[in-house]
């Protein structure tokens, strides 16, 4: 079995394309993002973060439309599903989006991307072109990649974060959780559709899913991303 690349957690370098949004009553245009696209055109600001070697993109809504100072608010970090990305949390009207919701509501909102969806495909070494690039599974999303997210956030804002994940985002915490990794800069965790054990599913396409190793049948045709839109 083939090595696979080791990134140590809490070692992260980032680097922040810094914070774009509302000035006055214009809206600045920032690179292109996540912040770009969804965030900023309701005029809201947002930084865009990532973290190097892997690069997981990561962006960081400080205050609602209110205005204000992200300092002292308690910050909320927000991880996605599997086959989705952060924007699942800003697909509706601002009054329906939670990310959107939760800065209005007075949190300073984080949202993690994980490594190869479309805002995190970047890599020190490979492109997402080559099979090496996927040359990882969810154990390193547990070791590896949340606890550098949730490290990050906590040393970004002084504070304990609160955690809400759905799917994914539910698995990944949980096993995380249960090796002690970054559970003192947790405060609280909400966990939506969790994901720990597969004994209660009840549908049939479901358990075959669950069954599947699509990730093994798709290598084992020469394909190293699965991506079920293409």
């Amino acid at each position: 079995m083939e090595e696979k690349e080791k990134v140590e957690p809490h070692q992260a370098f980032v680097s922040s394309h810094g914070s774009f949004g509302p000035t006055g009553n214009t809206v600045i245009a920032p690179p292109a993002g996540l912040c770009a696209a969804a965030v900023a055109v309701h005029g809201y600001k947002c930084q865009e973060f990532e973290m190097m070697g892997i690069y997981l993109s990561m962006q960081r809504i400080p205050q609602g439309r209110a205005g204000g100072s992200a300092k002292n608010k308690q910050p909320v970090l927000l991880q996605h599903g599997v086959l989705v990305d952060g924007m699942t949390w800003l697909l509706t009207s601002p009054d329906e989006s939670l990310a959107l919701m939760l800065a209005d509501s007075g949190f300073d909102v984080w949202i993690a991307n994980t490594r190869g969806t479309r805002f995190s495909r970047q890599h020190v070494t490979y492109a997402p072109t080559n099979p090496e690039y996927w040359n990882w599974t969810w154990d390193e999303l547990v070791t590896n990649d949340l606890p550098a997210v949730i490290g990050f956030v906590s040393s970004q804002t002084g504070q304990k974060i609160h955690y809400v994940g759905h799917s994914l985002g539910t698995l990944t915490a949980l096993a995380s959780f249960s090796e002690g990794k970054q559970v003192e800069n947790v405060k609280s965790a909400v966990l939506l559709s969790p994901i720990a054990y597969l004994s209660h599913m009840t549908t049939a396409l479901g358990v075959a899913a669950s069954k599947a190793f699509v990730g093994e049948i798709t290598t084992m045709f020469g394909l190293a991303e699965f991506n079920p839109k293409e």
